[in-house]
């Protein structure tokens, strides 16, 4: 595990702020009451074209 990732474990259920220069750049919060996850909640809504890849031009928006 890398440092960053450390730092948050270490840091669970506390807010943690990363600055870079002095500016804010990060901010995690504790999540209150977080909901129960429910295994298969997406059942039947991913479909196989979900693992296809992306178009080219949607590729390209995402590299800019």
């Amino acid at each position: 595990m890398g440092g960053l990732s450390r730092m948050v474990e270490a840091a669970a259920g506390e807010a943690i702020s990363i600055a870079k220069a002095g500016k804010l750049v990060v901010r995690r919060l504790p999540i209150e009451n977080p909901a129960p996850r429910q295994p298969g909640i997406a059942k039947g809504r991913v479909t196989d074209a979900f693992f296809e890849p992306l178009p080219e031009q949607e590729l390209s928006a995402w590299e800019a």
